[in-house]
């Protein structure tokens, strides 16, 4: 990237990785090498947004359909989680001031996940750098009818008026209620689609999609996508003099 480039960087990157298993059957090996390997994949971006000072990450770590996916598969991410969540990795993330946040449906983990998950959270509580929001068992569609569901209660109970009910209170309802909005979505893998993640915060992100598995995704990658997202112009649905389109 040119060296007056970083004003253009996004402020909340979101993340699909997605490619482990393929990746991992590409080379005859096993599923949990994939999701292994794609471990570090994330510990290299994540540090790559620390050097950059990108205040927001936001990682598709496992959606609410992954439950599906063969037991033993599943368990072996239970077990990867629970892994990194005890790992050095996170006193070393701490150490450079980042604020860990886990979004989604946690109460569907084991207990000594979701302790683990509250202790991250509690260490790190106080960190003012780049903040890595973690979501697992979380849902874009589960996140809407999470957000109704306790609006609608607050209505019931005259909490709350229907009048009193538009973007920003839905918003203030939703998972992601503390912080803005990603500026800029990655997909690996190859597919192009959002794969319900984040679906009302996605209304303005950019979106941005690459064949490379998610293993092989290293520094190199994400300095291709973020000179891509630099090189392209936002309007949230406004009107561009120069260009002469409308979004």
């Amino acid at each position: 990237m040119t060296p007056d480039s970083s004003s253009l960087l996004p402020n909340h990157i979101a993340i699909i990785m997605d490619g482990n298993n393929r990746w991992a059957k590409a080379r005859g090996l096993q599923v949990k090498s994939g999701h292994r390997y794609g471990a570090e994949a994330a510990k290299e971006v994540v540090n790559c947004c620390i050097d950059k000072g990108i205040k927001y990450l936001t990682l598709f770590v496992f959606s609410s359909e992954n439950w599906l996916r063969p037991a033993k598969e599943v368990q072996s991410l239970m077990a990867l989680f629970l892994t990194v969540l005890k790992n050095k990795e996170i006193n070393q993330l701490h150490k450079r001031n980042v604020r860990l946040r886990f979004v989604g449906n946690r109460s569907s983990f084991s207990r000594k996940l979701q302790a683990n998950m509250a202790d991250v959270e509690e260490l790190t509580e106080n960190n003012s750098g780049t903040t890595v929001i973690v979501a697992a068992d979380y849902g874009g569609r589960w996140d809407l009818t999470q957000a109704t569901r306790v609006i609608a209660e607050k209505v019931k109970q005259g909490e709350m008026s229907l009048d009193e009910i538009d973007i920003e209170s839905v918003h203030l309802h939703t998972s992601l209620r503390e912080y803005a909005d990603p500026d800029f979505c990655i997909r690996t893998g190859g597919e192009q689609r959002v794969s319900n993640f984040l679906l009302w915060q996605f209304a303005y992100t950019e979106l941005y999609f690459t064949e490379c598995f998610w293993p092989d995704f290293n520094s190199a990658h994400f300095e291709l996508a973020l000179e891509n997202f630099a090189n392209r112009q936002r309007r949230y649905g406004g009107h561009d003099e120069d260009i002469g389109l409308d979004e």
